[in-house]
């Protein structure tokens, strides 16, 4: 009995979960009025999700002794606008909901997980993968919630040794007699020293497999991915290439991308990015998108933040600034076209 009651004082489950909901502006949009790459109207609507994602989840972790934790992580994402599923694979807990164990050996995971892929993209984003105007909606433009939300997965990361840390996964497509049906694996390296980070990644999937989700997480493409990232002072600077090969679609293109975020002060935070995409197939299609941010902090959960952006799209690209449930505002049509939003966000 004394085992076990000290046993259970090492454990811990802690509720958490993100509420973010607001207004989205954008000029033009290739709705459904909008055919061809033409302008199906200006858009004016609430958006859920406007800077980070809406979620909810439940994470814990027990000491095992020895260095050795147990983990696991049920997270879900949540529409604000109906009180739906958003931002996930359309399933209960369709972020992450995985097991593992971690210790001086380096971290240990199975079940429905982000790839290293996507964490590399998070880490060297100058926008902190913002719902508006980053490299999210050029993301999910090319291959949706593959290698975001990524199933039937094992993962392992490494310990950091001497500021060098590698991260390995694979998904298993779970057809009988064909182990290449619906596989997906992901490596990422990062290096660190100082203020300066440099890391590289890549993702690759089959076709095939057993999971159908929406959106769909089992796209066939190829991603390739390096950048690095300088911080001195409030300032960090980050620059990046990312390639998206996608087999579907045909799709070949370079994603270049650079920004800079800065703390102002403990309460005031801005960033700004820029983004060339261009059509490695089709010179004639290529995109420009920029965008800034502000958010002010009213409480260590609670902040405003007010997004801008333009995008200009040339040939058959039609990208995005906003990742929200607004209608077509993951689309838009040939020319420039200009958004923003508004909105709230609370952390508990």
């Amino acid at each position: 009995m004394t085992l076990c009651s000290s046993a259970f004082a090492q454990s811990s489950v802690t509720l958490y979960g993100i509420v973010d909901g607001g207004i989205v502006y954008q000029s033009k949009t290739l709705g459904a009025n909008g055919a061809n790459g033409a302008n199906g109207g200006k858009l004016l609507a609430f958006t859920d999700s406007g800077q980070v994602p809406s979620q909810f989840g439940f994470s814990g972790m027990e000491d095992l002794g020895g260095g050795l934790i147990s983990e696991f992580k049920l997270e879900s994402g949540i529409n604000v606008g109906n009180g739906g599923y958003n931002d996930s694979n359309g399933n209960f807990f369709g972020r992450q909901a995985y097991v593992g164990l971690k210790g001086r050996g380096g971290e240990l995971k199975a079940g429905l997980q982000f790839s290293p892929f996507f964490i590399t993209l998070f880490a060297l984003d100058p926008r902190g993968l913002s719902q508006f105007g980053s490299g999210l909606p050029v993301y999910l433009n090319h291959v949706a919630a593959t290698g975001i939300f990524t199933p039937n997965s094992v993962s392992y990361t490494t310990p950091i040794f001497a500021g060098l840390q590698g991260s390995a996964l694979i998904s298993l497509g779970g057809v009988a007699g064909s182990f290449a049906s619906g596989r997906q694996y992901s490596l990422s390296v990062n290096y660190a020293w100082q203020g300066l980070d440099i890391a590289a990644a890549l993702f690759d999937s089959n076709a095939g497999g057993t999971v159908q989700t929406v959106p769909p997480s089992t796209v066939e493409f190829e991603g390739r991915m390096i950048g690095a990232s300088y911080s001195f002072g409030k300032l960090t600077a980050k620059a990046s290439f990312t390639s998206f090969k996608v087999a579907e679609s045909g799709t070949n293109d370079n994603v270049y991308a650079g920004g800079v975020d800065c703390a102002v002060s403990p309460v005031v935070s801005v960033n700004a990015g820029v983004w060339h995409i261009s059509n490695r197939n089709n010179s004639s299609g290529h995109s420009l998108m920029g965008s800034a941010g502000v958010t002010y902090s009213l409480s260590k959960a609670t902040a405003i933040y007010v997004q801008s952006g333009v995008v200009n799209n040339h040939g058959t690209s039609t990208f995005g600034l906003e990742v929200g449930d607004a209608p077509a505002s993951l689309s838009a049509p040939k020319g420039t076209t200009f958004g923003a939003d508004i909105g709230v966000r609370h952390f508990f």
